[in-house]
């Protein structure tokens, strides 16, 4: 008999059998901007997902140094790329406060950690997981980091071929992992998307829970990803699409993640549990229509 695929999360199972896991990724989308980060996290809470997730790097090692000194127009002004990612960070004071918002708000945090220093600097907050973002799916050195902290670990996979998929879960190890299809393209055409591969994953690790992390317009293949059988599903969050950053045209707005989070929790019923069966509600028109009757097991 295959062992069920199920990872604790803080407080929750994910994986089969279990309510779908719904993670609103705020990302960068805050702007380095606390309040806003604040904005995002009520946003969340008002739509029903489970968790919010922030991405965390040391700039000096994720931007290549030969970036460092480009210049671009930013709400900071004419700045260098280096000193635009640094507006993005948030420090530990400001994670303390991230950390005490989301507790009084009950929702779970945890960060998508792009470098070893980072998951040093999150660890003093002890979270419940972390995300590797499809970008450090290949970081070996982050991998192994990863690993050492024995958190459950979201591996997303955009950019990424199968043999750099099983390195990845070779040196993660699938006791706490999970597994989620992506393609890393901000919006994603829907030619793109290939949500098949959310079956693939399911019949080639039978013992890791699959999901589903979108970067599309819209919300339709999200949905679809929940009925092909995804455990969890992270879509970015933002107050506005229009607003300045390179993830925001990808996200859903708070009350398309409202809509969202409840055509999920409706398909989650209507998926059932696979076994045919006559329901109550079936007895009158079975009365009224079927001119042959014989007697059938009634579900109750």
């Amino acid at each position: 008999m295959n062992k069920k695929r199920t990872v604790q999360i803080g407080d929750r199972r994910v994986g089969d059998g279990e309510p779908v896991y719904i993670i609103a990724e705020i990302g960068i989308n805050h702007n380095g901007n606390l309040n806003m980060a604040k904005k995002l996290i009520d946003g969340a809470v008002f739509a029903g997902c489970d968790a919010v997730k922030f991405q965390k790097r040391t700039p000096e090692i994720c931007v290549p140094q030969d970036q460092w000194n480009i210049e671009r127009d930013t709400p900071w002004g004419r700045i260098t790329y280096l000193q635009y990612k640094h507006y993005l960070e948030f420090d530990f004071s400001e994670y303390e406060q991230i950390d005490m918002y989301c507790k009084e708000k009950g929702i779970d945090w945890f960060v998508s950690a792009w470098d070893a220093e980072s998951v040093e600097f999150v660890e003093q907050f002890s979270p419940i997981a972390y995300k590797v973002a499809s970008a450090t799916l290949t970081d070996d050195e982050l991998l192994h980091r990863l690993k050492e902290t024995h958190k459950p670990v979201i591996l997303s996979t955009g950019m990424s071929s199968m043999e750099e998929i099983e390195n990845a879960i070779n040196l993660l190890g699938n006791t706490e992992l999970m597994l989620a299809q992506s393609t890393s393209t901000y919006p994603c055409p829907l030619e793109e998307l290939n949500l098949r591969v959310i079956e693939t994953f399911r019949n080639k690790y039978p013992h890791i829970p699959i999901g589903y992390s979108g970067h599309e317009t819209g919300l339709a293949p999200t949905i679809a990803a929940v009925a092909l059988g995804s455990a969890f599903i992270e879509r970015h969050i933002t107050l506005d699409r229009s607003m300045w950053g390179t993830d925001q045209a990808a996200s859903v707005e708070i009350n398309g993640m409202f809509r969202l989070v409840k055509d999920i929790r409706d398909i989650e019923k209507a998926l059932g549990d696979g076994k045919k069966k006559v329901y109550q509600s079936e007895l009158s028109s079975l009365k009224k229509l079927r001119r042959i009757q014989i007697e059938s097991k009634i579900a109750v």
